[in-house]
């Protein structure tokens, strides 16, 4: 069973297994993150020739280099080797300005260990603890590196933060296990889906995994797609930014190696819509939208044309599909079948769970469920709303197994008919005062539309005097309801707030993109993969739709210290006392407690999740096999051994238990 909480990037063999056990047995315990690997990750050409030794590394703790050889002059030349390298990426990405070359940190922060020694596992977990607060913070960005986390050290630094404003703004951020095997792990297979809540990362790890394509696959050719054309052309602004700060040296060749655009396209503009590039490519009649034509029928149309065609061949190498939620089945099917290598496809689970025709199967082979941009009170608060947990109706409900697999703890009262449901804290809110209400309800009475405006530009200037160092680019203003008063509403606040606060301000809906130094402000269709400190969501009514609780999910989560909900109170008389009790239950007790809908209002609402098994590594499988097959442990290194020489490049759990099988009773007849 994998853990998000331990990464194996190393070879497991008989001489490192206890160790790697014990310690994957306790980072799950404890939930701290903890990663093994042999060379520097995100990068090829680290390669040493020392192979008995692992790299430990954990937050809040000395890197740890542990030799299971006999080999020690061997092993110092690896170390040597190894700190090197990372001094010589810690100068790649300027890292070397806030924490200062390895004689400065090395004494301190890296420690040896004899992997053979039956203490190896305690004297690790004692002795490379660090306590420094300071220290700590330089460790975390030597892991970030030789994980390939990269963060911006501009904003983060090696100096400790005061405000809570700049602890969260300059956190470092770290992959947990889940986001390091998506990116560096190798999947043979057609099609890889990562699923994740909002706030998971799934839209960086694209980027990194794009990354990982674009320079170790250097002659393929890599579409990255979105639903829409604002998504798209974000995207298409970000990549290069994203490569310039991961030090990609080659160019990007746009439209030759890489495209970004949105799903669609434009009949006359080849390069202008994966659809249309693909109908480009094989010479397909490019169908235009219409009453009579939508996007999954011109989909489903293409990929009849092309299943017909005997002498099919891929063209694309790889296809990246963000927000896949928002992509019929025959778009994703049209992708994989031009695509010879890999389809990776990433989408919000919870907004899957909104689709108004609930899709009833959601099978990912990486499944996220922890959020490291919001709060999880303000996860909690987003999922019980969206979801209608609060409500004597619920809109959606799930299994035990698949509220465990979006992160939460499940504990049952009255025989199962009272559910609480918890989340546990997150690394990246540890250290941060979490006395401050990560979710705020505000009402208005009377004549919404007149009123709101005046209480927005408050909720803001509360916020300014709370957070002293609170700029524009802080606070995104999202606007959920639908007509002509969202805009008239944008359009005052476009007024009044430079008026009053001296803020510039831009309404996306009509620019199409975040601006610096102003103001966010948006209706409800332009703040996917946007995040800020502070979010103020407004809306007079909360709908029953499920369009509009996607909505209300999805901007809810946009925010990492605080989401204000500004409502209607004569609108919304019906739910306001069951929202506000199942909030301040939320804030003082960390649950969800609610009541689960019978047997028959589950068959209308309930989704399906069908999680991917946890793969095996080579050695476990092997290791599996034989305790099944009794294999003595004399013969268990030896023949582990053979099994790697002969066996196939993904090898099946049948595979390896005939093929142990026959060399085994081999080898016992050859001692005999």
């Amino acid at each position: 069973m994998t853990s998000s909480f331990f990464f194996l990037q190393a070879e497991k063999t008989h001489r490192n297994q206890v160790f790697i056990d014990q310690l994957a047995a306790a980072a799950t315990e404890r939930k701290e993150q903890a990663y093994v690997i042999s060379k520097p990750l995100g990068d090829a050409r680290y390669t040493y020739s020392h192979v008995d030794a692992i790299v430990v590394l954990s937050p809040k703790r000395k890197i740890a280099f542990i030799d299971f050889s006999e080999d020690k002059e061997s092993f110092d030349n690896f170390v040597e080797d190894f700190l090197e390298d990372l001094a010589s990426i810690s100068d790649k990405y300027r890292y070397k300005d806030a924490i200062g070359r390895p004689r400065f940190w090395r004494d301190e922060l890296v420690i040896k260990f004899d992997g053979n020694d039956l203490d190896a596992f305690e004297d690790w977990n004692i002795k490379s603890s660090v306590e420094d607060p300071a220290k700590q913070r330089i460790a975390e960005l030597l892991v970030s590196l030789l994980t390939g986390s990269i963060n911006d050290i501009e904003k983060v630094k090696a100096e400790l933060p005061t405000s809570l404003l700049e602890k969260i703004k300059r956190k470092i951020l770290l992959f947990d296990a889940d986001q390091t095997r998506f990116i560096y792990e190798k999947r043979e297979q057609s099609i890889v889906r990562i699923q994740g809540l909002s706030g998971t990362g799934k839209t960086e790890l694209l980027l990194h995994k794009l990354r990982d394509l674009y320079v170790n696959s250097p002659k393929s050719k890599i579409v990255f797609t979105c639903h829409n054309r604002i998504l798209a052309d974000a995207m298409e602004r970000r990549i290069p930014e994203f490569f310039n700060f991961m030090k990609v040296e080659e160019q990007i060749a746009w439209n030759e190696r890489l495209w970004c655009f949105h799903a669609w396209g434009s009949t006359h503009i080849p390069n202008s819509g994966t659809y249309r590039l693909i109908c480009e490519l094989y010479q397909l009649p490019f169908s235009r939208y219409s009453p009579y034509m939508t996007f999954d029928r011109a989909c489903r149309e293409a990929v009849e044309e092309l299943k017909r065609r005997k002498d099919l061949k891929p063209q694309i190498d790889f296809i990246l599909m963000d927000e896949s939620q928002d992509f019929p089945d025959s778009f994703i099917e049209l992708c994989q079948l031009v695509t010879a290598e890999t389809v990776y496809v990433a989408g919000d689970i919870f907004q899957s769970i909104f689709d108004a025709t609930i899709a009833p199967s959601i099978a990912p082979d990486y499944l996220l469920s922890k959020c490291y941009r919001t709060d999880p009170r303000t996860l909690m608060f987003a999922h019980a709303l969206g979801m209608g947990l609060f409500e004597s109706t619920k809109l959606r409900w799930l299994e035990d197994n698949e509220w465990q697999a979006c992160g939460y703890i499940v504990n049952k009262a009255a025989g199962g008919s009272l559910y609480r449901l918890s989340r546990e804290p997150l690394r990246r809110f540890e250290d941060i005062d979490n006395t401050l209400s990560s979710v705020v309800i505000e009402t208005v009475k009377g004549d919404f539309w007149s009123s709101v405006g005046t209480q927005i530009i408050a909720a803001i200037t509360d916020l300014a005097k709370e957070h002293t160092a609170l700029t524009p680019d802080d606070v995104g203003i999202i606007l959920l309801d639908t007509g002509d008063s969202v805009y008239t509403l944008a359009d005052q606040l476009a007024v009044k707030i430079p008026r009053v606060l001296g803020w510039s301000v831009n309404k996306a809906h009509e620019s199409k993109r975040r601006v610096s130094g102003e103001l966010f402000i948006s209706n409800r269709n332009n703040v996917k993969g946007l995040e800020f400190p502070f979010v103020i969501c407004v809306s007079r009514s909360i709908s029953s739709s499920y369009t509009y609780r996607n909505s209300l999910y999805m901007t809810l989560t946009r925010s990492f210290i605080q989401s204000r909900l500004i409502i209607s109170e004569d609108s919304n008389t019906d739910t306001l006392d069951y929202i506000l009790q199942g909030l301040e239950r939320i804030n003082t007790e960390g649950v969800i407690e609610v009541s689960p809908p019978s047997d028959a209002e589950k068959k209308g609402i309930q989704t399906t999740f069908k999680l991917a098994s946890n793969s095996l590594s080579f050695f476990d499988m092997a290791n599996k096999v034989f305790e099944e097959l009794g294999v003595i442990q004399l013969m268990r290194p030896q023949l582990f051994e053979a099994l790697k020489v002969i066996g196939d490049q993904e090898p099946d759990l049948e595979t390896i238990r005939e093929t142990a099988d026959f060399l085994y009773k081999k080898m016992m007849r050859s001692r005999n």
